[in-house]
């Protein structure tokens, strides 16, 4: 397993095809302890895993929320909602098919939101993004994207997957910012910007 970071270059994917990104967190909102602790730590805090496909600086599909197969034909696949980041392993996995990718799309940014009233990921644990080789029917780990969670902002731009040619490559983003709660148009601008 490699750790990409901030600053590598994009990695080249070479012959992965088919690729997945993962987000897992634990379901507490706070440390203080009680009945308030305990209710924090039920209600959680909701992180969504969105894909937004973009045809050069305009986003054009988003996998995620509403919408966990935008294309209609698998080559972008969001494995549905997880709101308490209970249990173990990956909370919410979104899967590229990059043969399967309209040629019109030259990159994917993948974007982590928290979306309950209050929320940041300071209120999440242990919050991680996975990413995966599934080529072949099994998925291979081959990095690991931890966010900071000294921060009060609400969204964080994972990765980006660009294409080359047809080759495709991956960057970690990792960077963290506001978007407004329930603001489609905001999570949009915010991966337009990275």
């Amino acid at each position: 397993m490699i750790t990409l970071k901030k600053d590598d270059e994009p990695a080249d994917l070479g012959g992965v095809t088919h690729l997945s990104i993962g987000v897992s967190w634990d379901p507490s909102a706070g440390s203080s302890g009680g009945l308030m602790g305990k209710i924090r730590q039920k209600s959680g805090t909701d992180l969504d895993l969105i894909a937004i496909a973009m045809a050069g600086a305009e986003p054009v599909r988003l996998a995620g929320l509403d919408s966990l197969d935008p294309f209609g034909n698998g080559a972008l696949v969001h494995s549905g909602d997880n709101q308490t980041g209970r249990g173990d392993g990956d909370d919410e996995t979104v899967t590229v098919v990059f043969d399967k990718v309209p040629d019109a799309v030259t990159s994917i940014v993948f974007v982590a939101a928290a979306y309950k009233k209050r929320s940041a990921f300071q209120n999440a644990r242990n919050v991680s993004f996975k990413v995966y080789d599934a080529t072949g029917g099994s998925a291979q780990q081959v990095a690991d994207i931890w966010p900071s969670l000294l921060t009060t902002d609400n969204g964080c731009a994972v990765a980006k997957a660009v294409r080359e040619g047809a080759a495709w490559k991956l960057q970690v983003i990792n960077e963290t910012g506001k978007i407004k709660q329930g603001d489609e148009q905001a999570l949009m601008r915010f991966a337009m910007s990275k």
